[in-house]
């Protein structure tokens, strides 16, 4: 069935988009056997707009949609992916025209990689590792967009005690049990996607969580969530650890004091970023 927002916007220069009410897809990412992430990409079918290449599921905006509910159920279509296994990241406008049409990409992550089932406007599925997307002959307009849109790997530290105080929950009756507790729901929350300042993207496997005091008696081990005893003071260990080695570094905490001491490259996750991930 046919949606009203089908049909080319024109502009004054001749050109044309699809999607009377604008265009939305959806990039949706999950990883691979090594962690690694991989992306969902459409071989466009011939007969198509820009047939041959590769590019995002996604299409046309009905006029009562939201960018999220138009890219998901046009992936649906042409994917056979469905919606309940997907966790939306966040959404980016990735193009605009002088006519007032734009193209939103939904960022998506899955926790694993999904089957498909074609339709009429693909000739393949592919889930396809993030570093070979390149290598393919892709669609324009994914290719303009896609290097805001790829992940970097990013390593994350956290400030375990100053997360496990943002919360009134009654943690101070079991420190120990309620950072157990809390390392567990972050590391069910791995892998994913995780957008930073600016509107980039990173891509998280593991965070490294600092203990100290009694917290450093919490029973847990599980290998996303590396735990790291602090001999001293959990912020020297923190902040000596971010000064450590060129990958790209964030640091979970609401400490004023910790963050000046941080490098500049480092950047900083509020507590109340990281626990909404946990749903």
């Amino acid at each position: 069935m046919r949606g009203d927002g089908d049909g080319w916007v024109l502009g004054d220069n001749g050109t044309r988009h699809w999607g009377k009410h604008g265009a939305a897809g959806l990039l949706l990412r999950a990883p691979a056997a090594d962690g690694q992430p991989t992306v969902l990409l459409q071989h466009r079918a011939l007969w198509s707009h820009q047939g041959g290449t590769w590019a995002l599921p996604g299409g046309a905006k009905d006029s009562h949609e939201s960018s999220v509910d138009a890219a998901i159920r046009e992936a649906d279509e042409e994917a056979g992916i469905g919606s309940a296994r997907l966790q939306v990241r966040g959404e980016k406008v990735t193009a605009r025209a002088e006519s007032g049409w734009s193209y939103t990409t939904v960022v998506a992550d899955t926790e694993s990689q999904l089957s498909t089932t074609i339709n009429g406007e693909s000739t393949e599925l592919r889930w396809v590792p993030e570093e070979l997307v390149e290598e393919l002959p892709l669609h324009p307009g994914f290719a303009a967009s896609w290097p805001e849109l790829r992940t970097s790997p990013l390593r994350v530290l956290l400030d375990t005690a100053n997360v496990l105080g943002s919360r009134p929950n009654g943690w101070w009756k079991d420190r120990s049990g309620a950072t157990a507790e809390l390392l567990t729901s972050l590391s069910d929350a791995l892998p994913r996607t995780v957008e930073l300042a600016g509107g980039s993207f990173g891509w998280l496997t593991r965070i490294e969580a600092v203990l100290e005091g009694d917290a450093r008696a919490a029973q847990f081990e599980d290998a996303r969530v590396p735990v790291i005893h602090a001999e001293g003071s959990g912020d020297d260990e923190l902040a000596r650890r971010a000064g450590q080695g060129d990958a790209l570094t964030a640091l979970v905490t609401a400490d004023r004091g910790l963050q000046q001491r941080l490098p500049a490259a480092v950047q900083v996750l509020s507590p109340s970023t990281v626990l909404g991930w946990l749903g």
